[in-house]
């Protein structure tokens, strides 16, 4: 098709399903606190809550992306938005901690479907030089749901409870299915045996370097994000001044994904990856000089910015790769991430629980550095390898 009779940005309704699923992930965390003391249990125990939604969303997402491939976008949205509801509400009124962390299981293993869905219809649909920009737009509806999510999410359940907060994303997928009836079904693929995909995806040479390089990109922006706030509480601040440092990165990504149309018709996408990577290595090198709010606040905004650049062009990049199974490889992609940014955390933990941030901070910048340098120049050797679209 070509480009002039195209889509050029995300539907709505995909729209509206990812920023659905971004709430309902980043929803759990400020509620931790509320849900312990409401069951009886220890905020250890609570915690596990997170963490098995966090697994089922991450590891079910290459079976989700193979399905897809085979069944179609649409149908699989549905349907994973269908348990979702289902899964969602049960939650809410889950009488006890194992039921609850059955049915958050259950809840993230449907949720973590919707996403790469979106990204790989967004790979069929829009042509390749208008790709980058839509999946920004895109990013947009997660971050507003990050924002609200995280916003909200404390307050509600201090004032109303925690399980309404657990009910609103399932009303909100009753809205996505309706709203998914009328987005047509992009072409499928050819047929391929399960596990056949999976080699196949797995021995191409380009599709390796990506998720190789979008698992170091999760562990240094996803994994160490995740310590900025507690680095800032090593300082003597309390939680909701270190939380408000923090959610400068998720302002940051908002603001930088509407940015991405105007950058990319005057810059080529390896400069474009090079401008976002040069994000991360300069808020990482901020705090591994001083931990402060400011440095923090910084160094997040960063982090937002390198998010709305160099991993839409890595999206970009997984749905260009293998057309033939992009659904395979976005979810390849995409467990890589959350594969990476579970690794970074870990690593990262014993500097973290030393105090050592400086060590810490200038040792990711470093590993940021390299990775830009590593991402462009693939990128570079990518395009010459390929014929243009």
């Amino acid at each position: 098709m070509p480009d002039g009779g195209a889509p050029q940005r995300v539907p709505v309704s995909i729209a509206l399903a990812s920023f659905t699923s971004s709430v309902d992930r980043f929803a759990v965390s400020p509620l931790l606190v509320f849900l312990a003391v409401d069951l009886g249990a220890s905020l250890d125990e609570a915690v596990a809550v997170a963490g098995v939604y966090f697994l089922a969303y991450g590891f079910t997402q290459p079976l989700w992306g193979t399905l897809s491939d085979r069944f179609g976008r649409m149908r699989l949205m549905r349907i994973a938005l269908a348990g979702s509801v289902v899964f969602g509400l049960l939650s809410a009124i889950a009488p006890t901690l194992p039921l609850l962390m059955l049915f958050r299981c259950l809840t993230g293993a449907c949720f973590g479907g919707i996403i790469p869905t979106a990204i790989t219809f967004i790979g069929d649909t829009v042509p390749p030089l208008r790709r980058q920009a839509a999946l920004a737009d895109n990013m947009a509806a997660i971050a507003v749901g990050t924002a609200i999510a995280t916003a909200a999410a404390g307050v509600v359940g201090e004032t109303v409870g925690w399980r309404l907060m657990f009910a609103l994303p399932p009303v909100l997928a009753v809205g996505c299915i309706l709203a998914l009836r009328t987005t047509a079904e992009p072409p499928l693929p050819a047929r391929r045996p399960l596990l056949g995909a999976f080699a196949e995806a797995l021995r191409h040479r380009w599709m390796l370097a990506v998720i190789g390089l979008v698992f170091v990109e999760g562990a240094v922006v996803l994994g160490l994000l995740t310590l900025l706030a507690p680095a800032l509480q090593d300082q003597g601040l309390d939680a909701s001044v270190a939380g408000l440092a923090v959610a400068a990165y998720g302002v940051s990504t908002l603001a930088c994904s509407r940015l991405v149309r105007p950058i990319l018709r005057r810059l080529s996408v390896p400069a474009t990856m090079a401008l976002g990577g040069a994000g991360m290595v300069a808020g990482y090198a901020a705090v591994a000089v001083h931990v402060s709010v400011p440095t923090v606040a910084f160094a997040a905004a960063a982090l937002g910015w390198t998010w709305a650049l160099l991993h839409t062009s890595l999206q970009a990049w997984a749905t260009d790769v293998l057309p033939g199974l992009r659904g395979t490889a976005v979810a390849l992609f995409a467990a890589s991430l959350f594969a990476g940014s579970s690794v970074g955390t870990l690593v990262a933990g014993p500097l973290a629980d030393a105090g050592q941030w400086a060590w810490l901070f200038g040792a990711t910048a470093a590993v940021a550095a390299a990775l830009v340098a590593l991402v462009v120049v693939a990128q570079r050797r990518y395009l010459r390898s390929v014929p243009p679209s």
